[in-house]
């Protein structure tokens, strides 16, 4: 019988991308003179108690008693905050579904605005693991119990002792209470959460640091909504390039590295190009750059690489022959929305096609010569793996071909083998 396996996952700046403390502040204290004060003080308890620099219970006595919260203030954080779980994790929500009974949350916030967020989730309300208000009989929060474990220094590692779970246990999390599972030897790794928040005091000691749930998931093999997660895409911004176009990328979740020129090290692994205008990228790299699915230029890229080679590479170049001032924005959205949905609308040398984001379903990108009979080699190679197509497209421009199929979700992986041996075949890639 195989080990059962447990993950533990924080709340506060893991599965949300906000302390739902601070916010409940900002709720309950917005029309207080002092607010501002105020909320820097919680803001500060929190960063202390999370970076072990205080302890977590004096953190949370002090920030409790700035709150003067009420059961209305809770409603409307609860509101707030099921619009602001993290990206990564509202988009694995079928891997919740899957595994409800080895999910817990564990965490130093409260029960109340905890279980109305994670249960849309999946997860069990009794796998739910936080500390809990008390209020008056005019519903005002007053205090809290002290009794619970949670409450308290170390308290997610007495809480982890108390039950005693049988089997390998991996926690996640963003905090110095979270590594302190790792540190008592009761979990098997620690995965520094960096999503929202990188503290590197935690950073430092963890096993593993995980930019996304997907990064998570895409470790440990474990079923997800995207194959390759964005943060090991490697994205090269070279240049005197916008920072609004880097942030574009940043808030994407790609791993940006911004040089002023195409460095060797980096022509076998970069995965994306972002050029600012007037650059120019060597044909010798651009032929050895295997990895590389598309450049974004920010002008006119005529002669200033070669187009024939990115059509023989099945590499996507997006540019604005005008510059255009809005470029700085265009362009990495045109590029992100090719990485995320295969959409090459406004593509410079590829056909056009804008497509929408499909759920449930794996999106695969066929770039060929355009050749007969390709098409056809595709659905058989299909066929034979008894794959259930969702839908499907296919543009030609001068001699490429673009196929992108969405299909089940469940197939057998030797399925890409055999797209990837079809003669003529350029580039073959998984989207998600």
């Amino acid at each position: 019988m195989d080990e059962q396996h447990f993950y533990i996952i924080d709340f506060d700046s893991t599965f949300t991308q906000v302390e739902a403390l601070d916010e409940l502040a900002r709720i309950s204290l917005k029309n207080n003179p002092d607010r501002e004060a105020i909320y820097q003080k919680i803001e500060d308890y929190t960063n202390l108690a999370m970076e072990g620099k205080l302890s977590f219970s004096e953190s949370l006595a002090q920030r409790v008693r700035l709150l003067e919260a009420n059961e209305e203030d809770l409603k409307k954080l609860i509101k707030h905050l099921k619009k602001k779980v993290s990206k990564s994790f509202s988009r694995n929500a079928a891997f919740f579904k899957k595994h409800a009974d080895e999910v817990l949350i564990v965490s130093g916030g409260f029960k109340e605005f905890i279980t109305p967020v994670v249960s849309q989730y999946h997860i069990k309300k009794e796998n739910i693991y936080a500390n809990t208000f008390i209020t008056n009989s005019e519903g005002k929060i007053i205090d809290y119990d002290h009794a619970n474990p949670l409450s308290k220094e170390g308290g997610k590692v007495k809480l982890l002792q108390n039950l005693n779970l049988k089997g390998s246990l991996y926690g996640i999390g963003d905090g110095y209470s979270d590594f302190q599972l790792r540190e008592s030897g009761l979990i098997k790794k620690f995965f520094a959460f960096t999503e929202n928040i990188a503290r590197e005091s935690i950073i430092s000691k963890a096993d593993h640091v995980t930019p996304s749930f997907d990064e998570f998931l895409y470790v440990n093999n474990l079923p997800r909504a995207i194959s390759y997660p964005k943060n090991r895409i490697l994205c090269l911004v070279i240049g005197d390039v916008p920072q609004e176009s880097i942030a574009l990328l940043k808030k994407d979740g790609f791993s940006i590295r911004h040089k002023t020129e195409f460095e060797e090290k980096y022509v076998k692994d970069v995965g994306m190009l972002i050029l600012a205008d007037g650059e120019k990228i060597e044909q010798e790299k651009l032929q050895r750059a295997a990895k590389l699915k598309t450049i974004g230029y920010l002008g006119n890229a005529r002669n200033k690489f070669s187009i024939e080679t990115c059509n023989n590479m099945g590499i996507v170049v997006f540019d604005d022959p005008k510059a255009n001032p809005r470029n700085a924005s265009f362009i990495p959205k045109r590029v992100i929305d090719f990485m995320n949905k295969g959409t090459t609308y406004l593509s410079s040398n590829f056909p056009s096609i804008q497509l929408p984001a499909l759920e449930r379903s794996h999106r695969l990108i066929h770039i060929h010569q355009n050749v007969p009979g390709i098409m056809a080699q595709i659905n058989t190679a299909f066929a034979k793996h008894d794959i259930n197509i969702v839908a499907q497209f296919l543009m030609t421009k001068d001699n490429i071909g673009y196929a992108i199929t969405d299909i089940n979700t469940q197939y057998d992986k030797t399925l890409f083998k055999s797209l990837k041996k079809i003669e003529h075949t350029i580039k073959f890639r998984v989207l998600y």
